[in-house]
């Protein structure tokens, strides 16, 4: 076995320097708020004095009883499903404005360009609690002018009650996230080389025909990419029912497991349930979003298609 030279013993140890402040950091934000977070999941907390009131508390080990408390929450189990729901929905909603969005200002090639690609992205920049708070004054009845047009025009719109709170937000995201997810189906777009384009003009190809055939395929990882981080973003929804909560009585403290791991941790001092929860929500984010980049990594085997 040939031993690396001293030039190459120094580049390694160089390469090496230039990761450890990266690496430093990924443990220090990452890694060790994970592993706190599941070892505060597996205790509990003790209080030896009378009927458990008052007096010093212990932290003793719990081992998985508080995620099974976890699961057996039906408000926290009911949480997923509303979040689940609103992906399903949301999510694909979203990435077509996006998509519709990018192809169409990529084939521009209007002055403005710029212009509409700024305004586009710019709700991204507005934080999701100035968000929530621009659209609540949107969705409360008696200041909202959406409600007033929709009452002269006869219509009883509700935008905070049962049935519609979820897309009301629903509405926020997708407000806000559509131009963030086109500028990075942009920028795939912009990777193209334009040599595909002409070649497919060359062979006949009409404008439809290049965006089927030659923009959307090759824009593939941009969108696996983005959906991914919508299916992570979904899971962790939890500014825009946080905001709208106080307007109405639709949205409860479980209404997502986010909001619901909030206020086991600060508003019933449940901190080790809180954090079983949030290792639960981990877990639930990992596996969606692992499971679809399985689902969309399977091609073509053998020359034969999915066979």
């Amino acid at each position: 076995m040939k031993r690396p030279t001293r030039t190459e013993a120094r580049n390694a140890r160089a390469a090496f320097g230039f990761l450890l402040p990266f690496l430093a950091v990924f443990l220090l934000c990452f890694i060790a708020p994970i592993g706190y977070a599941i070892y505060q999941s597996l205790l509990r907390v003790e209080r030896p004095a009378p009927l458990g009131i008052g007096g010093p508390t212990n932290e003793v080990w719990a081992g998985l009883s508080n995620y099974s408390h976890a699961l057996e929450d039906e408000r926290f189990i009911n949480g997923f499903g509303r979040v689940l729901l609103f992906g399903i929905v949301q999510v694909p909603v979203m990435l077509v404005f996006a998509t519709a969005l990018a192809l169409l200002l990529d084939a521009a090639s209007a002055r403005w360009v710029g212009f509409f690609r700024t305004a586009f992205f710019l709700p991204y920049g507005i934080p999701g609690v100035i968000a929530s708070i621009l659209w609540g004054f949107l969705y409360v009845p008696g200041i909202s002018p959406l409600v007033e047009i929709a009452d002269s025009a006869g219509w009883q719109v509700d935008f905070l009650g049962r049935d519609a709170v979820l897309w009301s937000i629903a509405n926020i995201v997708t407000w806000q996230f559509t131009g963030y997810n086109m500028l990075v189906l942009i920028a795939q777009l912009k990777a193209i080389p334009g040599d595909l384009y002409e070649a497919a003009r060359i062979d006949g190809a009409s404008a439809w025909q290049i965006v089927r055939h030659v923009k959307l395929p090759l824009i593939k990882p941009a969108l696996v990419l983005t959906t991914v981080f919508s299916i992570i973003g979904t899971l962790q929804l939890f500014a825009e029912p946080m905001v709208l909560r106080p307007l109405g009585t639709s949205i409860d403290s479980g209404y997502t497991p986010n909001l619901h791991a909030y206020n086991e941790a600060f508003t019933s001092n449940n901190q080790h349930i809180a954090a079983a929860e949030a290792v639960l929500l981990a877990l639930v984010a990992c596996v969606l979003s692992f499971g679809f980049l399985k689902l969309v990594g399977r091609g073509p085997r053998d020359g034969r298609d999915g066979k």
